[in-house]
Order: C-alpha cells, then structure tokens, then sequence
C-alpha cells in the first residue's frame, strides 16, 4: 500500500477519495450528489492550501484524507486543518489511518507546519481514539454559522 498525495492530474482519484467518504460516512448527498466538475477539482487539487492523500492498495482507493493548510497572521508559522479522513471499512484497523495522519505530519513539518487540528464528534469513539494518540484533546465549541447572517 502506498500514500500519495493528489495532484491537478488525479481528478479521478479524488473522485474515488469522495466516493469512500460517501460510503464511509453514510452522505452521498454530501460527498457525490453533487460532486464538483473536473475542472473544479482539478483547481483545487493545484491549490498550494489544498491537501488531498489517498492510501492506495493495487488499483483501489483504500483510504483517503483532505487537509488545509492554514498560514497565521499572529506569527510566521502554518497550522494544517485535518479536515476528513477515512478508510474503506474491509480495510479498517489495519494503520492506514495511522499512515495517512503520519504523511499528513511529514508533510505539514516539511513546511514549516506548528501543529496539525481535528475535530471529531463525540458519538465517533474510533476517531476519538485514533485522534488521542496523536495529540491533545481540547473541548471547545463547534458553530456553523450561515454566511448570509451578518
């Protein structure tokens, strides 16, 4: 198995990242009812703030991980956002979590990343689990806020 990190060529890939979301998360209206054009993926698989890795086994998108990458204005310093992260469920508990949360740090430390956040719901006790033995955990408040108030 391999991690690689998605490029402006590998809509494709992105696309079977979505589709494990999907799966994995039980949201197809989320993830491929409504899926981006290739010319729109491809823009932001270009995007230097856009970090999309795929944990790939033979030809089948096993697991997937979407992150931005945050520069602050407070100091010279990136923060990553772990944004999603998921494993095709026959390939669960197998590190590929692991893994990807691993190529996601090499690669936030490779520029100059201060940290990497996550949030997890607290009914998802796996995602809390994997998520404690890499950091931290700070109960903080979560608001969706809709962009038409204001």
């Amino acid at each position: 198995m391999r991690i690689q990190r998605l490029g402006p060529r590998d809509v494709l890939v992105l696309d079977r990242v979505r589709a494990l979301f999907a799966e994995a998360f039980e949201d197809p209206e989320t993830y491929v009812a409504r899926a981006p054009s290739a010319v729109y993926s491809a823009e932001l698989l270009s995007a230097p703030f856009f970090i999309a890795l795929a944990a790939i086994r033979g030809a089948d998108v096993v697991g997937g991980l979407i992150a931005y990458d945050l520069p602050k204005f407070e100091q010279e310093r990136r923060e990553f956002y772990l944004y999603d992260l998921a494993v095709a469920a026959p390939f669960r508990r197998q590190g590929i979590a692991t893994r990807l949360i691993g190529a996601l740090g090499a690669l936030a430390q490779a520029q100059g990343g201060a940290g990497i956040f996550v949030q997890a719901h607290p009914e998802d006790a796996a995602a809390i689990a994997l998520y404690a033995k890499f950091g931290v955990r700070h109960d903080v408040y979560h608001f969706d806020i809709d962009a038409n108030q204001g």
